[in-house]
């Protein structure tokens, strides 16, 4: 009896067993889980939470951010976020085929249709059916495109040609922003006696509908200066002037936050638009007005001299007509301009608070009543950096305005330009190669995968041959990409270089900000302008997962 009590029945073992096993793996899920929760890094921040966010791009390295050469999605990027709609934009309808049906219905019912015996001359370009046949014909190929508006269409080079002009969005553009289109169609007389087109022309063909060329100044008075000659005339949907306090008085009763310049400067674009947007943040939790510096500092990763270029626009790289319509801004010179102005002339200063630490939080500062909140950044690095001031506790309160910042509209119509060029039907390649495929210890197959016979054949699995294909790539060497010419319609970033050349709207538009001296189409806007445009291809294919399977940030970080 006592030797049968002893023994333990088998089925009560093998439960033990079962269950032993099954907290083994419980407790090796849960270690798996916060491993791959403390070392993830997602590939696209933008859709992360707000602490993922600031991880990103909090994690420093030698007191500075890692050197990256990409380009930060900004508010018009991002799908998640409803953008800001102008009243003006607001009020445009698109075009779209129910429009167009009630128009022609409206025009045939109050006017004769034309004569099918009448042999066809002379298209008469006014004729309100012409337009209809045109955006008929418009719906049907460009499919990316949202039509806004059409001016009346007139005569092209031939009797039977007419150009016409219209606005127009990319469907990929989330912003309400507006681009101009001109081209030349050859009309015929289709079924039931009405037009249609039988051959549209190219990008920007339609030259007798463009909008007249005018002078940006012809006064040759100017003591001591050169007289300013005729150029095209500048988008008239660009207004970013710089906007200045009214009055004395209107200055006294304002609220400004002014953030003194910092470590950021110099530091590279993500960087800086993560300090940046810290600050406009806290303007907007404390209700007041940002001061806002004007002048960037462009790090040497984007310039071929490999040095730090200061004394860069904002308005070259973001739309600041955007960002006056949804933010409280001054600039920076004006402000303290008006500042000093009046402290001289009043015997009662104006009230300031010095605020020395990014360790007062914007919560302390809530209920300080002093016209200007300075906040000056003097301490050693990384404690001088703008976004310091947004960690922490006030990481709850302080939101960045992502919707703020868009791409600058100068930039963004050279995006067109290119786009327009392929008539929006185009695929797209992004090569990276650059310092990266030299570097075999963090990426060993990078070169080898982006090779040309490799990128020939891995692309015929995935694009059809003699598409129009983008590359948009690092490698500066232009005919590296040759043996793709032999099975795709090629185009590189740098067939396109009259589109920012010393003849070029952008040229001319860049010159008014910097009272006429000659801008530089940079390393910034380069990979801007490439990555926009290959936002905007049919089929993308990414260096990283589509072309090797090295990891984007090197090995043992995918």
């Amino acid at each position: 009896m006592k030797e049968a009590s002893s023994t333990e029945p088998v089925g009560q073992n093998l439960i033990k067993l079962i269950s032993n096993v099954c907290f083994s793996v419980f407790v090796f899920s849960v270690l798996l889980f916060t491993v791959i929760a403390i070392t993830y890094q997602p590939s696209d921040p933008w859709f992360e939470s707000s602490k993922a966010l600031t991880k990103v791009f909090t994690q420093v390295e030698n007191a500075t951010f890692k050197t990256d050469s990409s380009i930060i999605q900004t508010g018009e990027d991002l799908a998640t976020l409803a953008p800001a709609v102008s009243p003006a934009a607001a009020a445009e309808v698109p075009i779209t085929t129910n429009t167009i049906e009630k128009s022609e219905e409206k025009i045939l019912n109050s006017s004769s249709t034309l004569d099918c015996d009448y042999t066809l001359k002379q298209v008469n370009c006014s004729d309100p059916l012409v337009l209809i046949a045109i955006e008929k014909f418009n719906l049907k190929v460009f499919k990316s495109i949202v039509f806004l508006g059409y001016q009346t269409p007139v005569n092209g080079s031939k009797p039977n040609e007419c150009d016409v002009a219209w606005r127009f969005r990319n469907k990929k553009e989330k912003s309400w922003r507006k681009y101009r289109d001109f081209r030349r169609f050859r009309l015929g007389i289709g079924e039931n006696c009405t037009y249609e087109v039988a051959k549209a022309s190219g990008w920007h063909s339609g030259t007798n509908a463009k909008r007249p060329r005018g002078k940006i100044s012809s006064s040759s008075s100017r003591k001591g200066k050169a007289p300013r000659v005729s150029s095209p005339v500048r988008d008239e949907e660009i207004n970013d002037t710089i906007p200045t306090v009214q009055s004395d008085t209107a200055f006294r009763k304002g609220r400004y936050l002014y953030y003194s310049r910092g470590g950021d400067y110099c530091k590279g674009m993500n960087h800086y638009l993560w300090s940046f947007l810290c600050g406009l943040g806290e303007a907007q939790y404390l209700n007041r007005t940002f001061v806002m510096d004007l002048s960037i500092c462009l790090a040497a990763t984007y310039n071929p001299s490999n040095k730090d270029d200061e004394g860069k626009d904002f308005r070259y790289y973001f739309d600041f007509e955007h960002l006056k319509e949804v933010a409280s801004i001054v600039e920076e010179v004006e402000f303290l301009r008006d500042w000093k102005k009046l402290d001289k002339a009043h015997k009662k200063k104006i009230p300031v608070r010095k605020v020395a630490s990014h360790k007062i939080t914007p919560m302390q500062l809530r209920k300080d009543k002093s016209t200007i909140i300075w906040r000056q950044f003097d301490a050693p690095e990384p404690e001088n950096y703008w976004y310091r001031v947004c960690e922490g506790p006030a990481a709850k309160y302080l939101q960045r305005p992502w919707h703020a910042l868009w791409k600058s509209k100068r930039l963004m119509n050279i995006v067109s330009e290119i786009s327009g060029r392929m008539d929006w039907d185009f695929d797209a390649v992004h090569v990276v190669r650059g310092e990266k495929a030299q570097n075999k210890e963090l990426w060993p197959h990078l070169d080898s995968d982006t090779a040309p016979d490799v990128l020939v054949e891995k692309l015929k699995g995935t694009i059809q041959p003699w598409r129009h294909l983008y590359i948009a790539t690092n490698e500066p060497f232009y005919n590296y990409f040759d043996k793709l010419r032999s099975h795709y319609k090629v185009h590189l970033l740098d067939d396109y270089k009259e589109l920012w050349g010393n003849t070029s709207e952008w040229y001319n538009e860049t010159k008014l900000l910097t009272d006429w001296h000659p801008a530089e189409f940079d390393g910034y806007m380069r990979v801007a302008v490439d990555t926009e445009v290959l936002y905007r291809a049919k089929t993308r294919v990414e260096t990283f997962y589509n072309l090797t399977m090295d990891c984007k940030d090197g090995i043992s970080t995918c």
